[in-house]
This record gives structure tokens, C-alpha cells and sequence, in this order.
């Protein structure tokens, strides 16, 4: 196995996307040689466990923060990892993990996608060579992830340095049990002896007790009984269900004919009666209204030609009156000046004479109008507002008035059609009542199917009941052999598995006692060269022993000879299994002293596995460590993570503490 990337999205210290290559490269300085090791620098709190806690999220979700956690539990672990820093609110986090991984010898690709959004369940998506198993739900997404990579198996190969001494202190041996069983086949070996045991269990009846037996095949016979009854009514139900839908078919044979007799127009003759009487009057209201704007102004709409000469001519003579009236009165003025003049001018006849031709050639150059109709103004005020307000108002209603009443004329024709197809009541009335009856009878037959139904499921559960007190006496009087030749090869089976098991583990157990006293050696102290161990296999409680052959009490180790013994631990695990996992370890050196760190950093990083992800502070793989020969001969690249205070948050920059490259690993914010 190989992780190729880590895609980190507002995850913990990590605002934004931080894409992150943790392929291993082939080292140019020392001809193309493999170099395992990547690399990452940071101070407390930059970042460098939600580096190795992204790893354990994306492949085990719940699994990666212990045992026997609740969903809500889960959930609010979830929303502790969402990045809080400075101006981020969307609430929500995701995680991208892009693996190889052999099985059969077939190497593929990978991507595993689990997102979150605060308060609510993660999403979890499984790609195979970049196509999405859509056909597997979340479950079965984590159970085959679960599969590939047993979460018992990762604790012991992505771990916390200064955690890891914790596997010393477990004198019960169930988490080094759990990895030898897994890691070395043995359990297999105990899935097929409980296999066994299940078909031991289903078939062990003939050597029960007399009495056991009679109750037994008692309540076998009331299980028959029971399930064939179930039976009984089950196909009773059938035959119900058979007969609804034979007189469903009456139904619509008696509602055909009905339809074919006039029986869909009879249905709605009364309400197309009454509708027809609805629209008879509203026709009775639209002929008085057509009918009033005839005898009112209406008319006046027809004949605007003559009405405009009309007009014409009750203008002139309006005219024509006014001119009139106005010389009246200038003829009486005349005579009165003339009288005026004549007494106080000694000439005055000339000047009437001027004023009087003036006024002879005004009279002459008026057109003469004949006064024939004579109206006063107000009368002519009068036909002027009937004729130009009043009749095209008139107009409109009308208009509005006609063209619904054709409307309303053809639906009450097309109403008078439907209701002279429609027979009378008493024409139908036996396909009525026909229909009516047969609808209470398949309403009958329902309710039958129904009850019986329910009686069928009653039955059934009765004989799964009787079927469960069966096997609890099976389950109570198990018995150790039986006649029958199936059973006892499967006996002899599970013995000799439980013996080979034992031999199995015996042989697996000396050969990782084996590599664990190499690895120990090579990681020890020189004084503590002389020591060797000893597996417990029934409890696989790793006992160290002096040179005298006395047990080491592991509690009276330092935390860091706890952190050397656990480290031989999983490197013997690693060989003997011959498992090829990569490794991620944090804080890899902060309890041990400067001979324990010499040994790990010449010793165990380069030769730990193909892969080793080391996360360590400046104080750890300092200086000296980095540029020591040995051990960055196998360093493939390094990264530092920087935090920014301002922003709480950190970006991961290629190059170490000492030797930082321009190239900033993919961020978008």
C-alpha cells in the first residue's frame, strides 16, 4: 500500500484546500535509490497531528476515535475538526485520501472522499480506479475500507510516537492479540471453528435427551401446523384477491354498458338542466338589455355621416342667429347715433353716410343661412351629448350584451343536445343498482382479503415463534458429538483446527519473538543488549528477560525504553507478517534520549517500510538529524508547516526547517 495525497478542507489548523503529495520519490543524489521517508516539520500546535488524524478520519470515520462511540458522540467529534479560524463560516470540512492497494496481486487506485457539514452526518465516497462504487451505500463503504485496511491493524502502523509506549503498559496483551491474529492469519483460522461450531449447533438434535426430543418434535409439529395454515390462508388471501378483480371486471362490463346506453349523459342531466335554466335567464336579461339601448341612444351610433351634416347645419345657423341678433342691435345703435350727431354736427350727414356704406359692405360680404331647424343652445347642447357621449357608451354595452349572448345561445344549443341524448332515470336504473351491488360486493371481498391477510401474518409469526423455542432448546442441550458421519468430521474438524491454531500461533509467536529481539537489539542502549523476550500464547503479554533469565517488570521502564519496546513490537509485527503498510508516526523522539533517537534515526526510520510519514518538531529531527547521511540518504522530500497567528491558521511550505524551497503546497482559501 501506498498513499499517494492528502486533500485537507477546512480541517483542524487547516483553513482552505491543502493538497499534499506523500508519494515516496527516487532519490537523484543516490542514483534513483528508493527513499521512504516524507518528512514534516512543525512546531507545537502548526498542525502536525490533524496531518496524521485526517488519515485516520478519511479511512475509518467513528473507528478512528476509539470504541463504543455514540453517533452523537461522533457527530460532535466531527464538528470539532472544522477549521474555526479567522473569517471562515461556512461550516463545514472534507477530507481526501488517495491510496494503491494490492489484493491478489492486482494493484489499484484508491480515492476515498468524507466530507461533513456542522451538525450533520458525514458523506463518504469510494473510488476504484477513478470510478465511484455507487453501487455501495455508506455502511458498505466503511465496512470494505474496514476490510482493506483493519482499523486493529492501523492503530499499530499510524500512531503517536509518545502514545505508542502505551502498548507496553498493556499487560492484558488484547491489542498485541489482536494485530498477531489479524496480521498472522489466525483469525481466519477461528472464523472457519465458528463456522463450524454454527453447523454443530443446527445439527445436533439426534443425541438430545427423550424428553428434549418429544418437546421438540412437539413444537415442530405446532410449527407445521401453524406454517401451513399460514399457507392456507395465504392462498385463501389469493383467491380474495382474485376475486376482487374478477368483480372489478363486473364493474366496468356494467359501467360499459351503462355508457353505452346513455348512461355518462344520465349521470348529468339534472345538473346540464339546471344550467340550462341558468342560462335561459341570463339570455332573458341580455335581450332587455339589447332592447333598452335600441330604444335609447343606440341608434345615434348608426348614422354618423347624416348626424355630422346635422351638426354642420345647427352650426351655421347658431352662427347665422348670432350675426342676426348683432345687426339687430347695430341698427338700433345706427338710428340712435344718427339722432346724436345730426343735433350736435352742422355736417353730420357725411359722416353717417361713411359709417352706413362701411356697414352696407359687412352686411353684404356674410353669407345668407336659411334658419330652418331653429333650436335653442341648450337643446343643442343636449343632442350634442346624446349623439357623442352618450351613444357610444351606448354602443359598447350593446356590443358586450350581443356578443355574450351568442355565446350563451350556443351552450344552451349544445345543452339541449346532451339532454336529448340523455335517457330517463328509469332507463338506467338497472345498470344503476347492478353497478351499486357490485361495488358493496368487492367492497365485501377487501375487507375478506384483508382479514385474512392479517390471519395469514398472524400464523406466520406464531410459527417463527415456535421455531425460535426450538432453537432454544437446541441451544440448551447442545451436545459434544453425534452419530451422524457429517457431524463428526465436522467435530474432528474443529478440533483439529483448534489445534492448529494453537501450533500456528506457537510457531507465528517464536517468529515474532524472534524479529522482535533483532529489532530490540538494533534500537536498545548498549547495556541493554543482553536482554531477550518471551510471548505469552494465550495471553500475548510480552515478557522481557535479563541475562539471568529474570522477568523485566515493564512498569519499572522509562517512557522512552516503553516507546523502544513498543517500536520493536510493530517492527516485528511488519516482518513477520510480511504486510507492506506504510508508516506514519508523530512525535517520534520526545521522550527518548539522545542514544535512543541516534538509534531510531540510523536504525528504524530507513528500514521501517517502503513508506514512512514522520511529523516531527524542530527539536526533534533537529539539524544535525536532518543532514546526518544515513538518514537523509532515505528522505524522499520534507515539508514545514507554518503557522500564521493572525489568521489561526497554518500552510504546508516544501523544504524543512533548514532548507525551505519557494513551491507552497495547493491552498485555496
Amino acid at each position: 500500500m501506498i498513499i499517494k495525497s492528502l486533500v485537507v478542507n477546512n480541517f483542524r489548523v487547516f483553513r482552505g484546500v491543502h493538497e499534499i503529495d506523500l508519494a515516496p520519490r527516487k532519490n537523484r543524489e543516490y542514483h534513483d535509490a528508493p527513499a521512504p521517508i516524507i518528512l514534516f516539520g512543525g512546531l507545537n500546535g502548526a498542525g502536525k497531528t490533524s496531518i496524521l488524524t485526517a488519515v485516520r478520519v478519511a479511512l475509518y470515520g467513528r473507528a478512528a476515535f476509539g470504541r463504543g462511540m455514540t453517533s452523537a458522540e461522533y457527530q460532535a467529534q466531527l464538528d470539532a475538526l472544522i477549521h474555526k479560524g479567522v473569517g471562515i463560516s461556512e461550516g463545514k470540512s472534507s477530507i481526501e485520501l488517495i491510496f494503491t492497494h494490492s489484493q491478489n496481486g492486482i494493484e489499484s487506485e484508491y480515492r476515498v472522499t468524507r466530507g461533513w457539514s456542522k451538525g450533520q452526518k458525514d458523506r463518504l465516497v469510494l473510488e476504484k480506479d477513478s470510478e465511484e462504487l455507487s453501487q455501495m451505500n455508506y455502511d458498505q463503504c466503511q465496512s470494505f475500507l474496514n476490510e482493506l485496511i483493519p482499523s486493529g491493524i492501523a492503530d499499530l502502523f499510524f500512531f503517536d510516537g509518545e502514545k505508542i509506549a502505551e502498548l507496553a503498559e498493556d499487560e492484558s496483551g488484547e491489542v498485541l492479540q489482536t494485530a498477531v491474529r489479524r496480521l498472522l492469519g489466525i483469525d481466519v483460522v477461528e472464523r472457519l471453528r465458528n463456522d463450524l461450531a454454527i453447523y454443530l449447533k443446527r445439527n445436533d438434535a439426534a443425541a438430545m435427551p427423550a424428553n428434549i426430543k418429544s418437546q421438540i418434535e412437539k413444537l415442530e409439529n405446532e410449527r407445521v401446523d401453524a406454517e401451513n395454515a399460514a399457507k392456507a390462508m395465504a392462498n385463501e388471501a389469493v383467491l380474495c384477491k382474485a376475486k376482487i378483480d374478477l368483480i372489478a371486471a363486473d364493474i366496468d362490463k356494467a359501467e360499459g354498458e351503462l355508457s353505452s346506453r346513455g348512461g355518462a349523459w344520465a349521470s348529468s342531466r339534472e345538473q346540464e338542466k339546471a344550467k340550462q335554466n341558468e342560462l335561459e335567464a341570463e339570455r332573458k336579461e341580455l335581450e332587455k338589455v339589447l332592447r333598452a339601448e335600441i330604444e335609447g341612444n343606440l341608434p345615434y351610433s348608426f348614422a354618423p355621416t347624416v348626424l355630422t351634416s346635422l351638426f354642420d347645419q345647427l352650426e351655421a345657423e347658431k352662427s347665422a342667429k348670432q350675426v342676426h341678433s348683432f345687426n339687430t342691435e347695430l341698427k338700433g345703435f345706427m338710428k340712435e347715433l344718427s339722432q346724436q350727431l345730426s343735433l350736435r354736427l352742422a355736417n353730420s350727414d357725411t359722416a353717417l353716410e361713411t359709417i352706413q356704406d362701411c356697414l352696407n359692405e359687412r352686411s353684404a360680404s356674410q353669407q345668407e343661412t336659411d334658419i330652418s331647424l331653429d333650436i335653442s343652445d341648450r337643446e343643442f347642447n343636449q343632442i350634442y351629448s346624446q349623439v357623442n357621449v352618450q351613444a357610444p357608451e351606448s354602443f359598447t354595452r350593446f356590443d358586450v350584451a350581443r356578443k355574450r349572448l351568442s355565446i350563451v345561445e350556443e351552450e344552451i344549443a349544445s345543452l339541449s343536445v346532451n339532454i336529448a341524448r340523455a335517457p330517463e332515470q328509469e332507463q338506467v336504473e338497472s345498470q344503476l343498482h347492478a353497478i351499486k351491488s357490485l361495488t358493496k360486493k368487492r367492497t365485501e371481498a377487501i375487507l375478506e382479503h384483508k382479514a385474512t391477510t392479517e390471519d395469514a401474518k398472524r400464523k406466520y409469526r406464531e410459527a417463527i415463534e415456535l421455531a425460535r423455542k426450538i432453537q432454544k432448546l437446541h441451544d440448551k442441550h447442545k451436545v459434544a458429538h453425534n452419530a451422524e458421519a457429517s457431524l463428526a468430521n465436522a467435530q474432528n474438524a474443529h478440533i483439529m483446527l483448534a489445534d492448529f491454531s494453537e501450533k500456528l500461533t506457537q510457531v507465528r509467536v517464536k517468529q515474532l519473538e524472534s524479529e522482535f529481539i533483532k529489532s530490540y537489539q538494533k534500537l536498545a542502549r548498549k547495556e541493554d543488549l543482553q536482554l531477550s523476550a518471551r510471548i505469552n500464547t494465550k495471553s500475548f503479554d510480552v515478557e522481557l528477560i535479563d541475562e539471568k533469565g529474570h522477568t523485566i517488570s515493564r512498569k519499572a521502564l522509562s517512557a522512552g525504553e516503553k516507546q523502544i519496546y513498543a517500536i520493536s513490537i510493530l517492527e516485528a509485527l511488519g516482518r513477520t507478517s510480511g504486510n507492506q503498510l506504510p508508516i506514519i508516526i508523530d512525535t517520534p523522539l520526545g521522550r527518548l534520549d539522545s542514544k535512543h533517537r541516534d538509534k531510531l534515526i540510523k536504525h528504524y526510520f530507513p528500514e521501517a517500510s517502503h513508506q514512512v510519514i514522520i511529523l516531527s518538531t524542530d527539536t526533534e529531527i533537529d539539524e544535525s538529524y536532518f543532514n546526518c547521511s544515513d538518514f537523509k540518504f532515505s528522505i524522499s522530500h520534507a515539508f514545514e508547516i507554518q503557522f500564521d497567528g493572525s489568521t489561526k491558521s497554518s500552510r504546508v511550505k516544501e523544504g524543512y526547517f533548514w532548507e525551505q524551497n519557494t513551491k507552497t503546497v495547493a491552498e485555496v482559501n
